[in-house]
């Protein structure tokens, strides 16, 4: 009972600023505070979004973001996890491999895109690969780290058990750094639905719900801008409590 009713309390409190913020945009536009030009009414976001789900395809725009950001997300999960563990086992790839990684990673990750438009050209391949590297930084740092600091005493508990180094890696090191390596994956998620959403944006336009908000801009209607908008929002706000609640139930264990 208690935790229901704090679990409603927070619920509230969630609420309180959007319902604020959506208080004031109303009464704004209602009163002609702003030009509807730049910041148009709520209802008029709200028959734009319906006439885009039923004319001209929206559900198919997000599907096709959503499938883009899966499969980026799968892959740079993939080689994050397989590039840090590998890096952090071996002396020579701690030594040669992560201080070049590590004066890398400081590059923003949108001065990627000239050379990934270069690589792979400007079509899906290109968003795919932008957002497969803007995932794997932050696992690939993760496992680095969590397998870094495995607790000592695991690590003598596998010498004197004489382990292979293999046995090492899968008994002691992935164990012990599985809560980094899963708040990597939760940060991998959030980053590449950005990137997503950035690669839609600076290559090539295309199926996307960054291509829809492209042509809101180009065609001056900031009610198909902001339905895009508000869709960006509530995925990212969506992944990141579903990362949330995975990560949280597959580290119940600690408790």
């Amino acid at each position: 009972m208690a935790e229901a009713s704090t679990r409603l309390v927070r619920i509230r409190r969630g609420l309180t600023l959007p319902l604020l913020l959506l208080a004031v945009w109303e009464a704004s536009s209602r009163l002609g505070l702003v030009d509807p030009r730049f910041l148009p009414g709520i209802e008029d976001v709200v028959l734009t979004a319906k006439r885009e789900i039923i004319d001209n395809g929206l559900t198919g725009q997000l599907t096709a973001s959503l499938l883009r950001n899966i499969a980026g997300f799968l892959i740079g999960c993939i080689l994050g996890v397989s590039f840090g563990t590998l890096v952090a086992v071996t002396r020579i790839g701690d030594r040669l491999v992560m201080p070049t990684f590590n004066g890398l990673k400081q590059i923003s990750l949108l001065a990627w895109i000239p050379l990934i438009s270069v690589w792979f050209g400007f079509g899906e391949q290109a968003k795919v690969v932008f957002v497969a590297l803007a995932a794997f930084i932050p696992i690939a740092l993760n496992t680095y780290d969590g397998i870094k600091d495995a607790p000592s005493e695991l690590v003598e508990v596998g010498r004197a058990l004489r382990f292979r180094p293999w046995q090492r890696v899968a008994r002691i090191c992935l164990p012990s750094a599985l809560p980094a390596i899963a708040t990597g994956i939760h940060l991998g998620l959030i980053y590449s639905w950005l990137a997503t959403v950035g690669a839609e944006y600076f290559l090539a336009v295309g199926p996307g719900i960054g291509g829809l908000v492209i042509a809101g801009r180009e065609r001056f209607d900031m009610a198909l801008v902001m339905v895009g908008v508000i869709i960006l929002g509530l995925v990212g706000f969506s992944l990141n409590r579903l990362a949330g609640a995975a990560e949280a139930r597959l580290l119940r264990w600690r408790a």
